[in-house]
């Protein structure tokens, strides 16, 4: 009788769709662990880089052209000499910058109001 009813023919596929959900976050996990466990070593890796770089510069080694550029032993995209994010936008070139395109606009806007 309970086979018949509406709960007992959907338990099955809640058992197997919580049996395929189990199994991808015990895969989830385990790629997590290894993405963690790369993570640290790379970050590590460049952590000695850097601090190699830093105490080359101060015995006065400067760092060889290839070491000078950051990140131009590893893959992916350039760096830019440009910072990013907020930085970017709180730059004193930048706020000069816009202090200029604003007063440029004040002045046309006057004129016009002068008319």
């Amino acid at each position: 009788m309970a086979e018949e009813g509406g709960r007992g023919k959907a338990r099955p596929e809640n058992k197997r769709a919580a049996l395929k959900a189990e199994a991808f976050e015990e895969a989830l996990s385990r790629v997590s662990r290894r993405v963690a466990v790369l993570a640290r070593q790379s970050a590590a890796k460049l952590r000695a880089e850097r601090l190699e770089a830093a105490r080359a510069g101060k015995r006065g080694q400067g760092p060889s052209a290839r070491e000078a550029v950051p990140g131009a032993s590893r893959t992916g995209p350039a760096v830019t000499a440009e910072p990013t994010g907020d930085r970017a936008l709180h730059s004193p070139a930048t706020q000069k910058r816009r202090a200029s395109t604003r007063a440029v606009g004040a002045r046309r806007q006057a004129k016009r109001d002068s008319r």
